[in-house]
């Protein structure tokens, strides 16, 4: 599948500021979107799907096969092709290497152009700390393209989820405890320098949030918002199809919202053994108070019904101002969509006028992983079409036309 991209099939009308350099740009993108969605594919029905005149398609072509994005199709599709050529686009132009540093783990995985997953792989991390989180990581890009087989020169980039907010300005890390020495450091450039790479960061559930719109039930939907409930919780936020950020990268810094509030409405996995204690009379982890709810314990099930309440409480003031069509529960607690969706669900009906959906994620642990891959798919690209003027011709344009 295809990396979620916002790209119009139709050529826009020519405007006083348009030059024919960025026209051609955008021909040649709605073409290859053509191709990716319809390949194998001929001239003549990209022209039909795409609107676009058989000789503009012709000439996009061209750039394309230069640019090695686009290729003859080694085989037809079923039915008469009455001797048309048909095309394809060449998925292994440029890899992507996506990665998810945790505060026990660093996953991994590297794409193709195609958005197809060559090899995936998880790490343990010996000690939370920056250098073995380096040292991991260079582990694991080794040994996920010695796994796939693909050139290594082929990465275009990489892109790490990581667990606190990026400052957009500086590119400083803030917020950032699950891992020692994240917290005020550049931990792209070392990245950078210790991977010969360029290297893209991204909070992690921001991505998962992006992982969801791409992969996972949040596929179609404009305006939603992923959260994220585990050891701790956060929070990101898709509006008008894009993420949002906001001023400082700080968009969805979730244990913030209701800071002022004397009760306290921490839905963590922390919390959860807390209550056990103090609803249950018996000390819990997470995993077995759900457990318990679910063989029908009524001590554990009003456990569980406060950590519905609680998240709710902190949803309602999101949907309110953003008026989100969708929630995403992720992470190890709000997973357990059987015992949380109804009673959330019903709070937000109650509470609220226009209440959203709420759904379990469907990527679940691989949500940050997806989503660093997505971001890395539509820097490739861009990146492949910035270096196509350098690209060996493959094919004459008489060939097309």
């Amino acid at each position: 599948m295809a990396p979620f991209v916002n790209v119009s099939h139709e050529m826009p009308p020519r405007t006083p500021g348009a030059t024919p350099p960025l026209l051609r740009n955008l021909n040649e993108r709605t073409v290859l979107e053509a191709i990716r969605a319809g390949a194998p594919i001929s001239r003549a029905q990209i022209s039909r799907r795409s609107g676009i005149s058989k000789p503009t398609v012709s000439l996009a072509l061209q750039s394309l096969l230069e640019a090695g994005l686009v290729r003859e199709a080694s085989e037809p599709p079923d039915g008469p092709g009455y001797g048309a050529l048909y095309f394809e686009p060449v998925a292994d132009a440029a890899l992507v290497l996506g990665l998810d540093l945790g505060a026990r783990f660093v996953r991994g995985a590297v794409c193709d152009l195609a958005g197809t997953v060559r090899a995936r792989q998880d790490v343990e991390l010996s000690v939370a700390a920056v250098p073995d989180a380096i040292k991991a990581i260079e582990r694991l890009r080794t040994s996920l393209l010695g796994t796939s087989g693909l050139d290594p020169d082929l990465v275009d980039s990489v892109v790490v989820g990581v667990p606190g907010v990026v400052e957009r300005e500086t590119g400083v890390l803030r917020l950032a405890e699950n891992v020692a020495g994240l917290e005020g450091r550049e931990f792209a450039s070392e990245l950078q320098s210790a991977l010969d790479l360029p290297v893209t960061l991204e909070n992690d559930i921001n991505l998962a949030a992006l992982g969801e719109q791409w992969q996972g039930v949040a596929q179609g939907v404009e305006d939603f918002v992923f959260l994220s409930i585990g050891t701790g919780m956060g929070a990101g936020l898709i509006l008008r199809g894009e993420l949002h950020r906001g001023r400082h990268g700080a968009a969805g810094e979730i244990d913030f919202a209701l800071m002022g509030v004397e009760e306290t409405l921490d839905p963590s996995a922390p919390q959860v053994s807390v209550l056990a204690s103090e609803l249950a009379g018996r000390p819990a982890d997470a995993r077995a108070v759900f457990g318990d709810a679910r063989k029908g314990d009524q001590a554990a099930g009003a456990v569980v019904a406060e950590i519905a309440r609680r998240i709710a409480a902190h949803l309602a003031p999101i949907a309110a101002v953003a008026d989100v069509e969708l929630v995403v529960l992720g992470g190890g607690i709000g997973a357990n969509g059987d015992l949380l969706l109804d009673p959330v669900s019903r709070l937000l009906a109650d509470w609220l006028p226009f209440p959203p959906r709420v759904e379990v994620s469907t990527l679940g642990e691989a949500a940050v992983l997806t989503g660093a891959l997505a971001i890395g798919l539509q820097a490739a690209l861009e990146n492949v079409f910035a270096r196509r003027s350098v690209a060996s011709v493959q094919k004459p344009l008489s060939a097309l036309t």
